[in-house]
């Protein structure tokens, strides 16, 4: 039973090491389980499909990644402390990785996103409910703000939340097309704009 969950847990990080460097459309079931170490006929043992390793890839990567999100988006720091920390620690995840492997990779979630649109549902259905979550956080510190006097009700919306984690997907975009972290470093004074604190 050991050895079994050994080998499963293998396939989901070499399967989420691979979609960060190359996207979902470009590996294959063999390329995954080389990197796993695991044999292709012992696949089909722990998933039906590629698409079903993804959608549980995905959902461990964000596992692990949305407790850092919590740690610096619940702290009792200031509303906007706390954003500035989260938009700094993103952007900061792109400059290691272009020191790292040499380009920046962007986020797996936005690349999939763009990658796979509606064409598989499941992941599709799947990076739908990571994105609505990151909102959500982003949305509950907004309204903080706006509780304690910092930020009118009208920037305090879903909207701006959205508006917010757009902010930070785009410019990750514009970072990964140049291979440049460095467009990142003025990501938290746009967001100031945007919400109207700078």
């Amino acid at each position: 039973m050991g050895r079994s969950s050994d080998a499963r847990e293998k396939l989901v990080e070499a399967a989420c090491e691979l979609m960060r460097g190359r996207g979902y459309g470009a590996i294959g079931v063999a390329e995954i389980c080389e990197r796993a170490g695991v044999r292709k006929g012992s696949f089909y043992y722990f998933f039906e499909s590629k698409q079903a390793l993804t959608v549980e890839a995905l959902r461990q990567a964000w596992q692990g990644e949305s407790a850092g999100w919590r740690a610096v988006l619940e702290s009792e720091d200031h509303p906007f402390r706390r954003l500035e920390a989260l938009l700094r620690a993103q952007a900061q995840s792109q400059h290691d990785s272009k020191r790292d492997v040499g380009t920046v990779r962007g986020c797996l979630y936005g690349n999939l996103t763009l990658e796979v649109g509606r064409h598989d549902e499941a992941v599709h259905a799947c990076l739908k409910e990571i994105f609505d979550e990151q909102v959500v956080m982003v949305h509950k510190v907004l309204l903080e703000a706006y509780t304690d006097g910092h930020l009118p009700a009208t920037r305090a919306s879903r909207d701006h939340a959205r508006a917010v984690l757009a902010q930070l997907e785009g410019m990750v975009l514009f970072a990964k097309l140049d291979n440049d972290p460095h467009h990142l470093d003025t990501l938290w004074p746009q967001v100031e704009g945007l919400l109207g604190i700078a």
